[in-house]
């Protein structure tokens, strides 16, 4: 069992390598520019999810993960070369919807806050702005 640091650590260095390959090495044309968020690595590092945003929002979630999904042998390979890991962990690539729930939520509070104070309309809580 690897300790929790250590599992921070490869999954930060997963990170990071992974980055450079997609962006120098996949020749994939579904794949594109593609932003990492994240890499959660299981306790036992036989399996890492990677979690990623497609730059820009231009291209299709789903055909970016098929691209990755393929390219996912390759990237293993050379993760576990690079790292020098005994057993690189299988790939799994998620789309990370946290990045669009937070716009989400931002929009909707930003809504709230408008139609709370919009110009012109008293207000009940005895302020005079």
């Amino acid at each position: 069992m690897a300790g929790k640091a250590r599992q921070q650590r490869i999954g930060a260095e997963m990170q990071r390598v992974l980055a450079e390959l997609i962006s120098r090495e996949v020749r994939d044309p579904r794949v594109g520019m593609v932003t990492l968020t994240a890499v959660q690595v299981a306790p036992d590092l036989s399996v890492a999810r990677v979690l990623f945003v497609p730059f820009g929002g231009q291209q299709d979630t789903a055909e970016v993960q098929e691209g990755l999904a393929r390219a996912s042998g390759y990237l293993r390979g050379e993760v576990g070369r690079r790292l020098s890991l005994r057993h690189a962990p299988r790939l799994e690539f998620v789309f990370d919807e946290s990045i669009e729930r937070a716009d989400r939520l931002t929009r909707l509070i930003d809504d709230a806050v408008r139609s709370e104070t919009s110009p012109g309309e008293p207000r009940d809580d005895g302020d005079p702005r």
